[in-house]
């Protein structure tokens, strides 16, 4: 099995950041056609405030879960937009369920995916079909309740939610906006795919993304 230190749950919020800054474009071109064009830049302020702090931290000696209430302070802290409350909360939720482990399991990995979701979705009370976010993390968290259910190692749970995810994320193209700022185009909203969505999915893949690092530098193994 697998076990993830805090040095190396930073390399994967790093692998994340990383993703988001190379989607910041993008990003902004989807948030331009609903909202303000500020998205990519938020969600990439946020992540890189998240990685410079939880770095701080486990150069500190903190372990692999405190990072995550770090992690939900830094975001907030950067991103004053609707995503920081969202992404704090989330982040708190998965370090509350993760509380005190020194080091997490491939399984805790999960785990900190699901915290995540449910945090986001507690916090803003959307649901899927009400384009936003959790069109993205809502099919996710499903992909790896049933890969848990099948007996399905980690690696292939976290594939089978990002693909979950992006397959949610093309779904909001026919979705109408109900929930946050694009809800105000009502109709108008239709044919575009929602930004937060967009990079959820992001988030979802590049934690894949790197567990799948970290388990080919030890051999596959996990």
């Amino acid at each position: 099995m697998t076990r993830i230190t805090a040095d190396q749950l930073v390399e994967i919020l790093r692998t994340v950041a990383r993703r988001i800054d190379e989607a910041r474009e993008h990003l902004a071109e989807l948030d331009g056609a609903i909202g303000d064009a500020d998205h990519g830049r938020t969600m990439s302020e946020g992540f890189a405030a998240v990685v410079r702090d939880a770095q701080d931290a486990a150069h500190a000696g903190a372990g692999a879960a405190d990072l995550l209430p770090i992690a939900a302070r830094s975001f907030l802290d950067a991103v004053g937009a609707t995503a920081g409350p969202l992404y704090a909360s989330g982040f708190q939720e998965a370090g509350r369920r993760l509380a005190g482990r020194a080091e997490l399991s491939d399984g805790d990995l999960l785990t900190l995916v699901a915290g995540l979701g449910e945090g986001i979705a507690r916090r803003g009370k959307a649901v899927p079909g009400d384009k936003t976010m959790m069109d993205a993390f809502g099919p996710a968290l499903r992909a790896i309740t049933a890969a848990e259910a099948s007996g399905a190692d980690v690696g292939a749970a976290l594939g089978m939610a990002a693909r979950a995810a992006a397959e949610g994320r093309d779904a909001t193209r026919t979705m109408v906006a109900s929930k946050g700022r694009a809800a105000r185009l009502g109709t108008r909203s239709l044919g575009h795919v929602d930004p937060g969505a967009a990079s959820a999915a992001i988030v979802v893949d590049a934690l894949r993304e790197g567990f799948e690092a970290i388990r080919a530098a030890r051999g596959g193994r996990g």
